[in-house]
C-alpha cells in the first residue's frame, strides 16, 4: 500500500471520529492501568461491568492493596483469568506504592516491570493516559493491518514497528483507537463488513464481502 492511500484512510477515519478514545471506563491513569490489565483475553464491556463496581470502592493502589487478593477476586471473578490477574494487580499496587509513590510511571521500562504489564498494556497506558504517540497492537489491529495491507507484519511487534514507520506524526496518537474500533465493528474477524466500510475502495483485501 502506498503513502497516499494510507493518508487518505487515516483522514477518513479521523473525519468519522475526530477524538477517539478507549472503550474502557477510567478516570485516572491508575484506573486505566488496572482496566487494561483486566482486559487481556476479555471484552471491554466485561471489564467495565467489573470496574464499575470495583472503582467506587477501591481506585488507588493503597485501596486495592487493602482489599487483598481474595477481596479483589470478588469484584473481578466474572472476568477470564481472574485468579492470576488478581495476583498481578496486588503485586503491581505494592510496586507502585513502594517504587513510584503510588503513581503510575510515565515510562515504558518502569511500566513493563510491573506484574501483568507487557508491551501492549504499556503502550495503551502511555498513549491513552499520557498522550504519547505509542501504538498498541492487539488482535483487531493485527488483523486490520494485515487484511487491508495498511501495515502488514508476521507478528504484533512487526506490525507495531511498521505502523510507527508509515503513520505520519499528526495521526500517531489516535491511530491505535481508530484501527481497534474499525476491527471491532467493521473489519470483523469472521466476515468483514466491506459493503459498510468507509475505506473499502482503498483497502487491498482481495476477498471483499457485500455487507
Amino acid at each position: 500500500m502506498n503513502k497516499e492511500k494510507r493518508i487518505e484512510i487515516l483522514k477518513r477515519l479521523r473525519a468519522a471520529n475526530p477524538h477517539p478514545t478507549t472503550e474502557l471506563n477510567f478516570s485516572s491513569p491508575f484506573e486505566l492501568l488496572i482496566a487494561v490489565i483486566l482486559s487481556a483475553q476479555a471484552t471491554d464491556k466485561g471489564v467495565n461491568k467489573a470496574t464499575d463496581k470495583l472503582f467506587p470502592v477501591a481506585n488507588t493502589p493503597q485501596a486495592i492493596l487493602a482489599l487483598g487478593v481474595d477481596g479483589l477476586k470478588e469484584y473481578i471473578k466474572t472476568i477470564g483469568l481472574f485468579n492470576s490477574k488478581a495476583e498481578n494487580i496486588i503485586k503491581t499496587c505494592r510496586d507502585l506504592i513502594e517504587k513510584h509513590n503510588g503513581e503510575v510511571p510515565e515510562d515504558r521500562k518502569a511500566l513493563e516491570a510491573l506484574a501483568g504489564v507487557g508491551r501492549k498494556t504499556a503502550n495503551v497506558v502511555l498513549n491513552t493516559a499520557f498522550g504519547h504517540p505509542t501504538i498498541a497492537v492487539d488482535t483487531h489491529i493485527f488483523r486490520v493491518c494485515n487484511r487491508t495491507a495498511f501495515a502488514p507484519g508476521k507478528d504484533v511487534v512487526k506490525v507495531e514497528e511498521k505502523l510507527i514507520k508509515v503513520v505520519p506524526t499528526e495521526f500517531k496518537v489516535d491511530v491505535h483507537h481508530w484501527l481497534i474500533l474499525h476491527g471491532r465493528y467493521t473489519c470483523v474477524a469472521r466476515k468483514p463488513r466491506c459493503g459498510a466500510c468507509m475505506i473499502e475502495d482503498l483497502c487491498e483485501y482481495k476477498n471483499k464481502t457485500e455487507y
